[in-house]
């Protein structure tokens, strides 16, 4: 689930790279965007695990949602009576993270609220990242810290864009995203604004587990799980390549692509877009979590390589 004028990877900026003996990430500063997962074969091949990102379909990689996932309704964060102009996904992605640590295997990503940051949300934070390889797995943990001495409401999500198919998986067609719990209850539908919308859809899950893909599935935008009983999902085919994408953090999942894209988004979410028409205050709307001044939440989600 994204907008139209996803920002590219900026190439201004010099990507962090981190590897371990089976998979090599890179990672921009700009959004702390995973820009591309590897898998290193032998004698150094490579296999993008990620998005093309190709400009006809989305050049987005794999943003971060803070501090809001979706689109808010009429696009303004509504905070003590002042409405605060915000476009959909939050400000995280189009922002510019200091570098707070590397290593061969892991890198540390943060910002901080600023002059600009508060002119449109109004609250002290630090956002901090840390990805870390290990293995065939890749761990991205996200810690939400409040400095501040007022209540700091916030969401935030994940949304990585997969090749489809994944090099070695066979054809597109074949692929699925299978869940170790039953998820056969209905799903969120999205509303033309963006919004959640107030009627639902039926779960296109075969036997309340497994998700057969195919582009007409996202002709109306994501798949939303609200909530998401599994803490993790297996995308990719019967014989082939799969990865495991766990998100133990994180009560919703959104999964989308636009059709005829040579990607999929599996979106783990601890957030979600307004339900359609809200007018009430950012702080009441679903989604949003607190965290009291001087504490923190910790969100992650990993992926890990099965051959």
């Amino acid at each position: 689930m994204a907008d139209e004028n996803e920002n590219a990877i900026d190439p201004r900026r010099e990507m962090v790279r981190i590897q371990s003996g089976v998979l090599s990430a890179a990672i921009n500063p700009f959004g702390a965007e995973l820009s591309h997962l590897e898998h290193v074969g032998e004698e150094g091949a490579r296999r993008e695990l990620m998005t093309d990102a190709d400009p006809a379909f989305w050049r987005g990689r794999a943003p971060l949602l803070f501090p809001i996932v979706g689109a808010l309704s009429g696009g303004v964060l509504r905070h003590d009576g002042r409405d605060y102009p915000m476009d959909k996904h939050g400000f995280a992605r189009h922002s510019l993270f200091d570098i707070v640590e590397t290593g061969d295997a892991h890198a540390v990503f943060a910002l901080s609220d600023s002059e600009e940051t508060r002119a449109i949300y109004p609250f002290a934070f630090r956002l901090e990242v840390v990805f870390r390889l290990n293995g065939a797995t890749l761990s991205i943990d996200v810690t939400v810290a409040n400095p501040g001495d007022a209540p700091l409401p916030a969401s935030f999500g994940f949304h990585p864009a997969f090749a489809w198919p994944l090099p070695g998986g066979g054809e597109r067609d074949a692929h699925r995203i299978a869940f170790p719990a039953d998820e056969a209850g209905a799903l969120k539908a999205i509303a033309g604004d963006g919004t959640i919308a107030t009627a639902e859809v039926p779960s296109p899950l075969q036997g309340g587990r497994v998700l057969h893909l195919h582009d007409d599935l996202f002709a109306h935008d994501a798949l939303v799980w609200d909530p998401v009983h599994s803490q993790s999902v297996t995308y990719g085919t019967e014989s082939g390549p799969k990865l495991e994408i766990a998100f133990p953090d994180t009560p919703k999942l959104g999964i989308w692509t636009k059709p005829g894209a040579r990607f999929v988004c599996v979106e783990p979410w601890h957030g979600i877009a307004d339900p359609e028409g809200y007018a009430g205050e950012y702080r009441d709307k679903p989604g949003v979590f607190v965290v009291e001044p001087g504490g923190a939440k910790r969100i992650g989600m990993s992926v890990t390589l099965q051959p």
